[in-house]
């Protein structure tokens, strides 16, 4: 594997639900199964930033920053050396420019969609407020989230440790094929959450199981400072 892409990613909020494994049955990976925090399944909607991105070491005109928003979820998957590799699933990801969907969709199968993004980031004295917001065809689906200014390190065994510490990404290319690739970063701060706002369609976005998560209340709600990160190429297993 070789360095593929690098860039920041910052100020990622994250809202974290709890759903019934068998939906996401269809989008799991051959040879991974579905990593579990106490008990409970998850799946997070996360939006963030692209920094200084350089592909091959190369900044593209215009494709440098840029918002992007992705539903996920967790998996692990036992690899040649009998070693446990925890990683994500991408159920889709938007990003702003089609370039960088048909790019993401051509160099790793995953399900990327462009639409028009913005974002805003604002510090009130002690208070740091964070939004993403993405539009679908005439609505503007949003999530923001507000904390404190000073962030803190992750707590070993903690909830806010499950969702950040996953180093692997996983793509369903088939029902016997698997991309695998390797992110790159060190342990994220995270800020103390306040409160939060989401407003997002998630069953046109992503599918009708996934509805009902507009009328839920997330079970988790954090915010990370994020760090630079590295991208790794895929490979088959």
């Amino acid at each position: 594997m070789f360095n593929l892409l690098t860039c920041q990613w910052r100020k990622l909020a994250m809202a974290n639900y709890a759903v019934d494994p068998s939906i996401l049955k269809k989008y799991l990976p051959p040879k991974t199964e579905l990593d579990l925090f106490n008990d409970l399944c998850y799946v997070s909607l996360v939006g963030f930033m692209f920094l200084d991105t350089k592909m091959l070491r190369v900044k593209i005109l215009f494709h440098v920053n840029f918002e992007e928003v992705n539903l996920r979820f967790y998996v692990k998957y036992k690899d040649e050396n009998n070693v446990w590799k925890r990683g994500v699933v991408f159920i889709k990801e938007i990003v702003p420019k089609p370039a960088l969907a048909y790019v993401a969709k051509f160099l790793y199968k995953e399900n990327y969609e462009a639409m028009p993004m913005k974002h805003q980031w604002a510090l009130y004295g002690k208070s740091l407020s964070v939004e993403y917001a993405w539009r679908q065809e005439k609505k503007w689906n949003t999530l923001l989230v507000n904390a404190g200014s000073t962030a803190a390190s992750i707590l070993p065994g903690s909830e806010e440790e499950f969702i950040f510490e996953h180093y692997w990404g996983y793509t369903k290319v088939n029902d016997q094929k698997t991309f695998e690739y390797r992110v790159e970063h060190p342990a994220w701060e995270v800020y103390p959450v306040n409160d939060f706002k989401i407003d997002v369609d998630f069953g046109k976005l992503y599918g009708h199981e996934f509805a009902y998560l507009a009328g839920e209340k997330p079970v988790s709600v954090f915010l990370a400072e994020g760090s630079n990160v590295i991208v790794n190429s895929k490979r088959t297993i």
